[in-house]
């Protein structure tokens, strides 16, 4: 159906394009008027999702861990990250080929991807009530069809193993929330700078969390994960607290392009809050490395100067290497020699950055005030990178 036209790399025929566009542009609002009529409705949703998928499929259900409360709200973000992208195929597609290539270590097959589509209408024809008609029926259909294709592709072109184990051979607190975890693959992840990976730890069996390598890749294949302790995190204080030396984890396949043009000599604007700054560490890890690089500027922010739990390594690093400059943000003015205020209103505040390629990472909605601000100011969208994922 048209809705190929909203997923897949448009084409530049002649004649009826702009009748599939308008198709197009229909069944993209059919799905978001849709789901804007039952999403005040989530938890049942996912419930009822998760219920239908299990008496459809059992053998699915040891796929996931026994309490399912994180997986629920999960599938929830998933499908709002997708409806808000399914009129941007350049940013939706390949997500979801990455996301088929990452679900390859649930041990997910073809199969599956049918149940998945089942349960999925069934859960939303049982709350969209009379609201859910033919064509909304469909409508969602037919995008599901595409979506399962799109990571059907993905799982298909990565010959590399569905998850690599790793021996945990350093635990660090860098602060009472926080950590620094190193592990030792098995085998050495090709991970590229900038990008994140999804873990699993023996304590928490069947619970995958999302971490981002805090180092660019190493002759030895070791990484280094920052992990905060956040309140609900079942995972992340699971990590922080209770990690031994010797713990064998499970990493999934590398994902996101955060640093999307590393080959790029133009000066470079880092934005982090918490432990998103990790990738940019990494990407600073890099820079190092390199005989020439650019002028790197990175905005590390937090509420208060407990917060900036790596600041002084992070001007440690600046005094060594004369191309970066650290500015510490807090919203109470607390940090010596920082600036004041919300980060994405500091940032700002230096302008639009022209000339630079900017990398934002942090909390989704770190990510998403801080965008739209320098959108507003005048940075352009193509020199923004980011990538925005659940972190517990």
């Amino acid at each position: 159906m048209t809705v190929n036209a909203v997923l897949d790399e448009p084409e530049e025929p002649s004649g009826s394009s702009s009748a599939r566009q308008r198709d197009a542009e229909r069944v993209v609002s059919i799905i978001r008027e849709s789901f804007a009529k039952i999403e005040q409705h989530s938890e049942g949703l996912s419930r009822q999702f998760y219920a239908l998928l299990f008496a459809i499929a059992p053998d699915t259900r040891d796929m996931f861990p026994a309490n399912m409360e994180m997986q629920r709200s999960r599938l929830l973000r998933a499908l709002v990250h997708i409806v808000q992208m399914v009129d941007r195929p350049q940013e939706l597609t390949p997500f979801l080929r990455q996301l088929g290539r990452d679900h390859r270590k649930f041990g997910v097959v073809t199969k599956h991807y049918e149940s998945v589509g089942t349960a999925l209408l069934g859960a939303l024809r049982h709350y969209s009530g009379d609201d859910w008609t033919e064509e909304v029926e469909r409508a969602w259909a037919d995008a599901f069809a595409i979506i399962a294709g799109a990571m059907q592709e993905g799982s298909a072109s990565d010959d590399g193993p569905a998850w690599w184990q790793a021996q945990v051979v350093e635990h660090t607190r860098l602060d009472w929330d926080t950590a620094l975890i190193r592990v030792q693959p098995d085998r050495s992840v090709p991970f590229y700078t900038g990008q994140y990976v999804s873990i699993e730890s023996p304590q928490r069996p069947r619970l995958w969390r999302y971490l981002s390598p805090a180092n660019a890749p190493r002759e030895d294949g070791t990484i280094d994960f920052h992990v905060r302790a956040v309140d609900g995190g079942w995972v992340s204080r699971a990590l922080v607290g209770y990690t031994c030396l010797g713990d064998v984890w499970r990493i999934g396949s590398p994902l996101g392009n955060l640093w999307a043009n590393p080959a790029a000599d133009r000066d470079m604007l880092l934005v982090g809050g918490g432990t998103g700054i990790a990738p940019l560490l990494g990407v600073i890890d890099e820079l190092s490395a390199r005989d020439t690089r650019p002028y790197v500027t990175m905005f590390f922010g937090g509420r208060r100067v407990d917060d900036l739990y790596y600041l002084n390594e992070l001007r440690a690093l600046a005094e060594r290497h004369s191309w970066l400059t650290v500015v510490p943000v807090t919203e109470d003015g607390s940090a010596d020699g920082g600036e004041k205020g919300q980060l994405a209103e500091v940032v700002t505040g230096h302008g639009a950055w022209r000339d630079h390629d900017v990398l934002v990472s942090g909390s989704p909605g770190m990510i998403r005030s801080t965008v739209s601000r320098m959108l507003v100011t005048g940075t352009t969208f193509d020199q923004i990178s980011y990538d925005s994922f659940t972190t517990d």
